[in-house]
């Protein structure tokens, strides 16, 4: 058979990439190693090792003292040759993380913002704390490889909003577009509960399970799926939206805790579900009875998507997951009777932070598509 030129171009390219996955997130290794591990002949490794070093996306590391003979070359990924910066757009807060490519965030910070600004104030406040998050990872925005940003509502698939009832002005904004004038490089938009699954799977209480329920529950409840390990958006971006389904009881699912009769006047709203379970957790009567109605108007919802999508795995996210030792009880006994296969229900420890790390970790897939495309020529870091 013989191979054209193309073929030999590819079949390198391919190489190239073999050689690249052995040595990403993997710490130094030896020319010896990287052989073993790509399963490559030794000249092959060596040539495509100094290719990679070349472009940038290598680094050679100085040898290891105390070695008899001459010391092995080690080699390691370049993780700061480029960056990513994760946003989540909340009701209350703006967080931004700036993550290396191994996924090791360098740099975040929050910023408030009222529940009631409008399109141009949260704007603002989505830019100077990107700006900020940057300034301390001393990140400029030319080594930005991708932007991910974190939204409530549903998200078309070129990142404009088309529906959101949780934040004002938001409906339409194309929000891709919005911020793309601000970088030079790609912006993406995702809801925010498809998100935090996205972090449960990556380093959450779901790794390891493909077919996984997730319910972002704090001013507002939403849910993401995973399927088969990945992100299921559906056709328009509402996979999940099953509080537009009123009789599913998620519309009011949160009122049951901000309606609270013995709240302190001066709890903020965030605020109000958590000292509603603090309170339970002492016995205070009204508190338990808050906390049980909530807990039946969840699991109706959860019921429809165990349903439907029979996962192994529910995990409760957002502002509620820091009250999962008075949550799981009732909820778990108002979900039962309504599934067919019960699932597992776990509690997320990621807390507010799982929506931006899941803006950073779609932003470390788009790399990686780029990166590991064996179709196109390898892209050059920018430092």
């Amino acid at each position: 058979m013989t191979i054209s030129g193309g073929d030999t171009s590819r079949l390198r390219r391919i190489n190239l990439v073999t050689t690249l996955r052995a040595l990403r997130g993997q710490g130094p290794l030896s020319l010896t190693e990287v052989t073993r591990r790509t399963g490559l002949s030794r000249p092959t490794v060596e040539s495509l090792t100094e290719e990679l070093l070349g472009s940038g996306w290598l680094k050679e590391l100085p040898p290891q003292p105390g070695h008899m003979g001459r010391p092995a070359r080690l080699f390691s990924f370049h993780a700061t040759g480029d960056y990513v910066l994760g946003i989540d757009i909340g009701s209350y807060s703006i967080r931004a993380a700036v993550a290396d490519l191994d996924g090791t965030v360098v740099a975040s910070r929050t910023e408030r913002v009222g529940a009631d600004a409008g399109r141009s104030v949260r704007l603002t406040a989505v830019r100077a704390t990107a700006v900020k998050a940057l300034a301390s990872a001393e990140v400029g925005s030319a080594q930005l490889a991708t932007v991910c940003v974190g939204t409530t509502g549903v998200v078309s698939h070129d990142g404009r909003v088309k529906r959101c009832v949780g934040l004002p002005e938001w409906d339409g904004l194309d929000l891709a577009g919005e911020l793309g004038a601000d970088f030079d490089c790609p912006v993406l938009v995702e809801n925010d509960c498809n998100l935090a699954a996205l972090t449960e799977g990556w380093i959450g209480e779901a790794q390891g399970v493909d077919d996984v329920a997730f319910v972002l529950s704090g001013v507002r409840t939403g849910a993401g799926l995973l399927i088969g390990g990945r992100v299921h958006r559906g056709r328009g971006g509402a996979a999940g939206e099953i509080g537009a389904l009123p009789l599913l009881g998620w519309h009011r699912a949160t009122s049951h805790l901000t309606g609270y009769p013995k709240m302190p006047a001066d709890i903020l709203p965030q605020e109000a579900a958590e000292y509603v379970f603090a309170q339970a957790r002492t016995g205070e009567p009204a508190a338990r009875w808050a906390v049980e109605q909530y807990a039946h108007d969840l699991a109706e919802g959860i019921a429809a998507l165990v349903l439907a999508l029979d996962p192994e795995l529910v995990v409760i996210g957002g502002g509620v997951s820091r009250s999962g030792d008075v949550l799981l009880e009732p909820l778990r006994r108002h979900l039962d009777p309504l599934c067919l296969e019960p699932p597992a229900l776990a509690v997320s420890t990621l807390s507010d932070q799982a929506v931006v790390l899941g803006a950073v970790r779609l932003a470390l897939d788009h790399v990686d598509a780029r990166l590991y495309d064996v179709d196109t020529m390898l892209p050059e870091p920018s430092s």
